[in-house]
This record gives C-alpha cells, sequence and structure tokens, in this order.
C-alpha cells in the first residue's frame, strides 16, 4: 500500500510540473490547463500604489498581482492558468470628484478591465479592454524606471460605433491618460 501511495504522489507531482510554463510561453503554445507562471518573479516590481495627476485629473493605480489565474480561450472550451497584474485604477477630477474606477472588475472581458499579458525584463504589455461598448480598448505599457516610478504609455485603438453594437446613450468617455512615458510614484 505505502508503495501504490508513493507512486501515486510521484506521478501527481510530475504530471503537475510537466504543465507549468515560463510566463511568456504563448498559450497557443501549450496543451489547455497548462499554468503560466511568474518563475522570476518579474511582476512584483510594479506592484503597488502608483499616483500621478494628468490634464487636471488625478489618477491612482492599484497594482496586485493574482497567481494561477484562470483564463478562456475565445471560442473554445480550453483554458489556462497564468500569474497576472491586475490593474484597477480610480479617476478624480480637480474638484475630486469620481469620474471613473474600475474597482468592480473581475474577469479579463469586464469593460473596463486592465490584465498584464507578457512582461520583457522592465515592461509589462497589459490588454484594457475598453470602457462603455468597447471604447478605448487597446494596450497599455508600463515600464518600470526605478524603486519609486514607473512610466505608463496608452494609445487606445479604434472602434466604429453604430446604435447595432453600442445601443442607448451609454458614456462612452475614455478617462484613462492618452499618453506616452506618463510617470507615476510609488506611494
Amino acid at each position: 500500500m505505502k508503495i501504490l501511495v508513493t507512486y501515486s504522489l510521484i506521478f501527481v507531482m510530475l504530471f503537475c510540473k510537466a504543465q507549468e510554463y515560463p510566463l511568456n510561453t504563448f498559450p497557443d503554445d501549450v496543451p489547455t490547463g497548462s499554468y503560466m507562471k511568474d518563475l522570476n518573479n518579474e511582476l512584483n516590481q510594479f506592484v503597488g500604489t502608483w499616483k500621478t495627476n494628468f490634464n487636471n485629473r488625478g489618477i491612482t493605480l492599484i497594482i496586485t498581482k493574482e497567481e494561477h489565474k484562470i483564463f478562456k480561450q475565445p471560442k473554445t472550451t480550453d483554458v489556462y492558468y497564468q500569474d497576472v497584474l491586475a490593474i484597477n485604477y480610480v479617476i478624480k477630477n480637480s474638484d475630486g470628484i469620481l469620474l471613473q474606477d474600475n474597482n468592480n472588475v473581475q474577469q479579463e472581458y469586464d469593460k473596463n478591465a486592465i490584465f498584464s499579458m507578457f512582461v520583457n525584463g522592465n515592461v509589462v504589455n497589459c490588454y484594457y479592454m475598453g470602457t462603455n461598448c468597447g471604447v478605448g480598448w487597446g494596450t497599455v505599457n508600463l515600464k518600470k524606471i526605478n524603486n519609486t516610478q514607473i512610466s505608463w504609455t496608452y494609445l487606445p485603438n479604434d472602434i466604429m460605433l453604430t446604435t447595432k453594437n453600442c445601443s442607448g446613450n451609454p458614456d462612452t468617455t475614455i478617462y484613462l491618460p492618452e499618453t506616452e512615458n506618463l510617470i507615476f510614484t510609488k506611494q
């Protein structure tokens, strides 16, 4: 019986290790259920609360690391797991009135969601889902400058709005700073 239990434990340990891949592995290149792990703790350098002011708006980023987050491949039943940065933000005008926040985002496909995709040294590339009707979707790049500063680059993609894909009268304002190399300071 002890031998059977020992072999079972060894099998489970080998099976789990076989499905673990480095963070920047492309999900299409691994079997379903695989885990892209932050083996070198590359994401940790971005974790924290960061603040800046831009165009009379106060912007706070709250960046957390989520380990083993599940993702579903579009148009399939395939899933994979990945360590990611989740970026929550609060944007207020110069009078301190809240313009937008995404603290209720739970999934990568929620409006206003920002999650990391991959990291290359001191730069992390993130995907932004956009606000109402997908307005503003695109890539956000964060670059670590030093222990107290990161730079933000966000240039949204275009979207064609029609009454069919964006009915009613939703707020389609992009509140995120549309700029390159905006400096945020760690709090």
